[in-house]
């Protein structure tokens, strides 16, 4: 049956939110009328999300760095201006507007300059994952923001595989990797990524992305280095129509051949744009608070996600740069609950959405979905 709820509002209660060390950074953004609100007791999911098993593929690596490890990281680094005490990273992940979140997450970026650096972010995020019962992640590293601040090329490969084989093996978490150009960088990041993507490919390596900011950066100067990362076998997923309008989502499609799109906000402004996504399966990876944190929402209940369902595109539900938003996947998926109207049965399908757009193999893309059907089947016994 389908959940009728009001449209959400925001208010300053979390209800079986993110992970305690996160809780008062969310409920400080809620104040700042960042993030979400959850205070409803007929419509609360969250005890159902929390054990719902989950994929996630738009999550960025650095961006993932839980307080804890910024803190510890900046304390490794004291050189940088970022704060030691987690509590003071709650005023410093409020941002005024996207370039200002780029310019925050830049400086997140150099706290990792070590191999030891790297493999401690990525084995840490994927224990993260694990208490949201994250079966499977694509997440997305900028190698080049490393390399060019001296880190081993090798050495770096090494860290981030090392880190992948040992959440699988200790956490149950499945990882792989989306390389993304760093489009401020220009297209010198953009040789660089498609080299160390294509010359030094790790084993998790599974697609190629453009991140960073739209406005400014066209999408089509990269079709050379998305053209060799294709030929490499590797899949694309590039941002678009985050911050810009309709033509930067065609301008993906058309000259990166994007099979998913990262945010996609804008696509609602093109009737045409969204049936040629619904036709072909071109998920997008939808990221709510995120897109509220960095503006390029204005409001959570102006969020487009409603008529990018209502037009058939397949839609996934993702974290994007978490703790930086004072979220996680679990308060993802909560906001879409609300905002689509959802009960257990259709959290269970979005849900199922994320493993049908992963490049999972097939065999990993059943027993994920087998697991969500069956904790939903018994989850609705009770």
């Amino acid at each position: 049956m389908r959940r009728v709820v009001p449209a959400p509002r925001l208010v300053a209660v979390v209800r079986h939110g993110p992970p305690p060390s996160w809780s008062r950074h969310a409920t400080t953004s809620l104040r700042r009328g960042i993030g979400p609100a959850y205070d409803d007791p007929m419509t609360d999911l969250h005890p159902f999300i929390a054990g719902l098993p989950k994929a996630e593929l738009h999550v960025h690596h650095v961006g993932s760095a839980s307080p804890r490890i910024v803190s510890e990281l900046a304390a490794r680094h004291p050189d940088s201006k970022v704060p030691t005490d987690p509590e003071a990273l709650v005023d410093y992940f409020t941002f005024t507007d996207f370039a200002h979140f780029v310019e925050v997450y830049l400086s997140v970026v150099d706290l990792v300059r070590t191999p030891e650096d790297v493999r401690l972010l990525t084995f840490e995020i994927a224990r993260d994952m694990a208490r949201q019962n994250i079966r499977y992640a694509e997440l997305t590293i900028t190698p080049y923001s490393s390399t060019r601040r001296g880190i081993d090329e090798r050495a770096f490969m090494a860290a981030i595989e090392d880190a992948r084989k040992a959440a699988e093996a200790e956490l149950g978490v499945v990882l792989r990797w989306c390389f993304d150009i760093p489009g401020e960088a220009g297209l010198v990041s953009a040789e660089e990524t498609a080299r160390l993507a294509v010359d030094l490919r790790p084993e998790g390596l599974v697609s190629f992305g453009l991140g960073g900011p739209e406005i400014g950066v066209p999408r089509p100067q990269f079709k050379p280095y998305f053209d060799r990362a294709i030929a490499a076998g590797l899949h694309s997923v590039p941002h678009a129509g985050e911050t810009t309008g309709p033509q930067t989502i065609w301008d993906a499609l058309n000259d990166l051949r994007a099979e998913r799109i990262g945010h996609g906000t804008s696509a609602v402004r093109d009737p045409a744009l969204l049936a040629h996504l619904a036709e072909h399966r071109i998920a997008l990876e939808v990221c709510p608070t995120s897109n509220i944190a960095t503006r390029a929402v204005a409001h959570l209940d102006e969020h487009p996600i409603k008529e990018m369902v209502a037009a058939g595109v397949l839609v996934t539900i993702n974290s994007d740069d978490p703790p930086m938003f004072g979220t996680d996947l679990n308060t993802e998926y909560a906001v879409a609950a609300r905002l689509l109207e959802l009960d257990e049965r259709g959290l269970a399908s979005l849900a199922k959405n994320a493993v049908e757009a992963s490049f999972l193999d097939p065999a990993g893309k059943a027993r994920i979905a087998a697991e969500i059907d069956t904790y939903t089947d018994r989850w609705l016994a009770r």
